[in-house]
């Protein structure tokens, strides 16, 4: 295939870098920005094509956002500086851009219909979609799937309780919340990332955060433009790090990378499985950032739950591959949520990991991977999922001859340059 990608296996994994600028919060700080009063400047926004994605989306509203040379500068003047976009806005492959552009709209003056790729139009909407009708929205979906048409209404401010954890969510309900009359509040199962209550924080919105709970009550005063530096992206970063445990002696250091306390358990996990961390975080500012060095050790088999597999969910292909080089059997439970990200995930790491000579155990809702494997190269397929795609190469550093990884390019998705950082870190 054209975009294909073929990865030889490393005697040595060492180095240092920076990866793009967190995706997470581009999203969120973008949107926010198009939603305050005057210019945010934000600087480190991440060059892949989900944020992208969301630049082009806001821009398709009449949202003013420079992003040549230095920070990226957004022009805000709220919500009722929206105007109907001519066409569907294109989210791509963007889950976030769908779901939190769904929050920003419900309570707008417009209407636009809210489009993307194939693989997007399979992603269920329906559990953001039904929360947000229950505020007054005017939503209409093919069977809870895109595209979907969202109509501007006046919203209530409501109580939502959460079956299934999702950051997503949570997030574009109290993007809604904002625009909605009386409080908003959002409690969770599992805490999950909390980016979105940051910088509602950071720019003057009243939220609160107390037993599971998260509550925002809407201001008559417009939220405040802010500046920000998008520290690089932990759940890229967690691909370099998991490299560097495959082996004793091998090692990375990430520099500038996110730190938030919601998004870090991929640390614990590897450590608990024997690599070696060390963290130097500054804890100043909007979001914690810092360098973080990973070092290769005798690695061992762990066992996850669904409030693990919750807090580190960007962060289970990269998992997978650990495991395959630990010694016992390697138990996930309760991630069925991997079964409608970019891909199954739980599907496809499962096929390739057997393809390269891992012995994988597949469930409805995790895997069990014994190990050590001795992985070989093989053929494998990343289903145009760049986390797939970015987790297959990784094992490729230790399989026993050249890996060749299909539809590599999705790549570009969150980390353009991934394959380039990949071969100089490769000795």
């Amino acid at each position: 295939m054209e975009s294909a990608q073929i990865v030889e296996p490393a005697t040595r994994i060492a180095g240092e870098l920076r990866v793009p600028g967190d995706k997470s919060i581009a999203h969120r700080v973008l949107m926010l920005a198009a939603l305050a009063h005057g210019e945010s400047r934000i600087a480190g926004l991440p060059d892949g094509e989900d944020v992208a994605a969301t630049v082009a989306c806001l821009r398709s509203l009449a949202v003013k956002i420079d992003r040549i040379g230095g920070p990226a500068r957004v022009h805000g003047r709220g919500w009722r500086s929206f105007s109907p976009p001519h066409g569907p806005l294109d989210c791509a492959n963007s889950g976030t851009t769908m779901r939190l552009m769904l929050g920003v709209l419900s309570g707008s003056w417009v209407s636009a219909t809210l489009d993307g790729d194939a693989s997007l139009r399979r992603r269920p909407m329906g559990r953001v979609v039904d929360p947000l009708r229950l505020m007054g929205a005017s939503i209409q979906s093919k069977d809870g799937h895109a595209p979907l048409t969202v109509t501007g209404a006046r919203l209530q401010g409501r109580r939502h309780v959460m079956a299934v954890p999702s950051a997503q969510v949570k997030s574009a309900l109290l993007l809604a919340g904002l625009s909605a009359s009386g409080p908003t509040s959002v409690v969770e199962p599992v805490a999950t990332r909390d980016h979105t209550e940051r910088l509602l924080r950071a720019m003057g919105t009243d939220v609160h955060v107390a037993a599971g709970t998260v509550e925002v009550r809407p201001s008559h005063q417009p939220l405040r433009p802010i500046e920000l530096s998008v520290p690089g992206d932990f759940s890229s970063a967690a691909f370099w790090m998991a490299a560097a445990a495959l082996r004793p002696g091998w090692s990375v250091a990430i520099h500038e990378v996110g730190l938030n306390p919601s998004r870090t358990a991929f640390l614990r996990l590897l450590e608990s499985m024997g690599a070696e961390i060390q963290v130097d975080a500054d804890n100043t500012g909007v979001e914690p950032h810092g360098s973080v060095t990973v070092t290769g050790r005798r690695l061992r088999a762990v066992t996850m739950g669904a409030a693990d597999v919750a807090a580190a969910i960007d962060e289970i292909p990269a998992i997978l591959i650990v495991a395959t080089q630990a010694e016992g059997t390697t138990l996930i439970e309760g991630a069925a949520e991997l079964r409608v990200k970019e891909s199954d995930r739980l599907a496809t790491m499962s096929e390739g990991l057997r393809r390269m000579g891992a012995v994988v155990d597949e469930r409805a809702d995790g895997v069990t991977i014994h190990g050590p494997a001795k992985l070989r190269g093989a053929t494998v397929e990343s289903k145009g999922d760049h986390r797939i795609a970015m987790a297959l190469a990784v094992a490729a550093l230790v399989a026993s001859g050249p890996t060749t990884i299909e539809d590599a390019d999705c790549v570009a998705i969150s980390y353009p340059d991934f394959f380039t950082d990949l071969q100089g870190l490769a000795k």
